[in-house]
């Protein structure tokens, strides 16, 4: 997630950004006159079973000539503008125009302790299944708001849908969970689903420091003691010229806890809780959705930044847990975060995709989804178990199951010299080896900036395969194309000079030296005015960081032992990806990814608790022969 001042902006992007959409006659054509003309609004306070009240603004639609479905989203992040005479943009301009056309009731709903409604509010409140009497959680909340609104607002016609982007989406999935006869549909999109595990503060157990801190020292992390409809502001003077410098300078985490006082509750519980623990475990909604009634519709990016692991992951545990016959699908774009509901999904950053994803995605199956189950309105049989588009070939496939049944788990090894193959290494004792240096951390991206960009989940990698402290292997030349489907797994082999270490693996497609897309010149870079050099180009396909300590146990982790080779494995959220004929499969290994992912040490300490001495530089090995074959297991599709 991002700080502040983006997510207020981001939580009216997702509801107000501007989509493309198919032309509409002169008749039907929607701007803000005619939404104001079709539609009518009014803010509520709806009852809980505790006695606090929500805030909730509802579109109603004024035609009477049948009953209309009603489609929600709960957020953190306000269902501003507020007053009966202001009307959110995203009705005409975003995809939301979509259901305006349909007749909708439009329903949006601060959550609990946030913003216009009353109670508490706690991040990620776990959900309680064994509720009793007036106990409350988000599932709950949403129950309640799901039974007085078919009870009390006029014409609908008793179904409803329940959808969200990023944090939204976790506020979907309680509404899965609730359980109410009504409630049709719902569609967790970039779901927060794991914040220890894979979702914005944490990859396998490491601090994403960049996404954290800017999140919630932006001020969606202080407290609101009364209702309001004024945004927090932040406090906090920091440079804002260069996120790696500035980080670097505050130094180890406890640095950083200084900085932002006493006031931000649920930063110091990321402090609290450095391990996977019960705390965190609560906060899992995978662990409860074992019985899920409602169709699900989960959406997500193959490029988000944010929670990539949270859409794959939420559909995979909802069809482990639940019947075969259960209707769950997955949809995942070539996106960044909320892409999807976006004006455009045909390229990120310098890479492109061929066509609108976003558009076709949207009018293909987002709204045939809805339209279907709380209208029934359409077909949509033939939506297929999993929609995925595969980039490098640039187009989606569909499957009746994820990962497809013909993928065949092969392990591409590592070898001396920098190269990378199929076949398993016959040498001995034969390593690479690398000094990580904390002081010097390797950067995520190659430019320079204070937020956290959205596009470096395809960045060219070239910048990190010049420095001394990243391992590059690659094959020769492709002969033939590779497609991959599913999750990948990194299966190193090594050892350290210290007790802890960070590895971050990425996997890398090489463009062929020639390389620019149709229409675009080769290029000469910026200085020569020309279009960004894509000949050589190493799109990162999929990265991940894994902290060694938990090579064995999350829930226990365990020094290493100094110059002792050990196994770190360990799972990167799955791709869908095709290295085309003529271009190089790449993988780096490093022990850095500053300032996106915070420092490891080096040494085993609590890294929460670690002083600016406690930082070390350690040598990384990483073996590659007969007894001690490092590899990357990849899903490959033939």
């Amino acid at each position: 997630m991002r700080k502040l001042l983006l997510f207020l902006f981001y939580c009216l992007f997702i509801f107000s950004a501007t989509a493309q959409v198919v032309p509409l006659s002169p008749q039907t054509a929607q701007d803000s006159a005619w939404v104001r003309d079709n539609y009518t609004k009014q803010e509520l306070y709806i009852p809980m079973r505790d006695g606090k009240k929500l805030f909730t603004s509802v579109y109603l639609p004024k035609d009477a000539t049948e009953k209309h479905p009603i489609l929600m989203t709960r957020t953190p992040y306000s269902c501003a503008p507020y007053g009966e005479p202001n009307f959110r943009p995203n009705l005409w301009v975003g995809h939301f125009r979509y259901y305006t056309r349909e007749n909708y009731i439009i329903v949006t709903q601060d959550v609990r302790g946030r913003w216009m409604s009353e109670g508490e509010f706690v991040d990620v409140r776990p959900f309680n299944p064994n509720k009793t009497g007036n106990e409350i959680d988000e599932a709950s909340d949403t129950y309640d708001a799901i039974d007085w609104l078919i009870k009390n607002l006029p014409n609908n016609n008793g179904n409803v849908g329940v959808m969200g982007i990023s944090y939204p989406g976790f506020y979907s999935t309680m509404a899965a969970l609730s359980a109410h006869p009504a409630l049709k549909a719902v569609s967790p999109q970039a779901p927060v689903t794991d914040w220890f595990m894979g979702d914005d503060f944490h990859h396998n157990g490491a601090f994403f420091i960049l996404d954290g801190f800017s999140f919630y020292t932006g001020g969606f992390g202080f407290p609101r003691p009364t209702p309001t409809s004024t945004g927090p502001k932040s406090n906090l003077q920091l440079p804002r010229n260069d996120n790696y410098e500035t980080y670097l300078r505050i130094g180890a985490l406890k640095n950083f806890m200084k900085l932002t006082g006493d006031s931000l509750k649920f930063w110091k519980d990321l402090y609290a809780h450095p391990n996977l623990d019960d705390w965190w475990k609560a906060r899992n909604p995978r662990n409860f959705v074992d019985n899920i009634k409602p169709a699900m519709l989960t959406v997500g990016g193959l490029f988000d930044a944010e929670d990539c692991f949270g859409a794959w992951r939420l559909y995979e545990a909802i069809e482990k847990k639940n019947a075969a016959s259960a209707f769950n699908k997955i949809v995942m774009g070539p996106w960044y975060h909320g892409q999807w509901a976006s004006l455009d999904g045909s390229k990120l950053g310098r890479v492109q995709f061929g066509s609108n994803t976003s558009h076709w995605y949207q009018n293909n199956i987002e709204v045939p989804f809805f339209n279907h189950f709380l209208k029934g309105k359409g077909d949509i049989s033939k939506l297929a178990e999993a929609t995925i588009f595969f980039s490098g070939a640039n187009e989606w496939k569909q499957y009746p199951q994820w990962p497809p049944a013909g993928k065949t788990d092969l392990p591409l090894y590592l070898q001396p010299d920098g190269k990378l193959g199929w076949e398993k290494p016959t040498g001995k004792n034969s390593f690479s080896e690398y000094i990580s240096d904390p002081a010097k951390p390797v950067p995520y991206t190659e430019d320079v900036h204070w937020s956290r960009t959205r596009d470096y989940m395809t960045d060219d990698q070239r910048f990190a395969s010049r420095r001394t402290d990243v391992l590059t292997f690659q094959t020769a030349i492709l002969s033939d194309d590779v497609t991959l489907g599913g999750t990948l797994v990194a299966d190193l082999l090594t050892s350290i000079t210290g007790t802890d270490a960070d590895y971050i693996v990425k996997l890398i497609d090489v463009f062929p030296d020639d390389f620019s897309y149709p229409g675009t010149p080769q290029g000469g870079g910026r200085d020569a005015g020309g279009p960004y050099p894509m000949g050589g180009y190493q799109m990162l396909v999929r990265g991940e960081v894994m902290r060694g300590r938990f090579r064995n146990s999350f829930e226990v982790p365990e020094a290493f032992k100094p110059n002792k080779i050990e196994r770190v494995k360990y799972e990167l959220p799955d791709v869908a990806h095709t290295f085309k004929k003529g271009h190089r499969i790449m993988v780096q290994i490093q022990s850095s990814w500053f300032p996106l992912v915070d420092r490891n040490p080096q040494k085993f300490v609590n890294i929460y608790e670690a002083n600016d001495g406690d930082f070390q530089k350690a040598t990384i090995r990483v073996y590659h022969d007969a007894a001690n074959s490092s590899n990357i297991v990849l899903p490959v599709l033939k």
